[in-house]
């Protein structure tokens, strides 16, 4: 997801999204949510969250995989 959306996301769940990385602004999204906030942990490849709005840009992120 680009940057911009995640940013209008936040907004509407009252984040500031201010000068927040990508990841970090997604892992306060997550907790937000209620869920756990793990963004770009996934350095095995492994995630039981099957529904998480994250998981694609969550692998290619983790243990410092590049965002776009």
């Amino acid at each position: 997801m680009k940057l911009e959306n995640i940013r209008t996301l936040a907004k509407s769940i009252s984040i500031n999204p201010n000068k927040l990385s990508k990841t970090e602004l997604i892992k306060k999204i997550q907790a937000e949510e209620g869920n756990f906030d793990c963004f770009a942990t996934a350095c095995s490849g492994e995630c039981d969250q099957m529904n998480c709005l994250w998981r694609e840009d969550c692998f290619a992120a983790a243990c410092g995989g590049a965002l776009s």
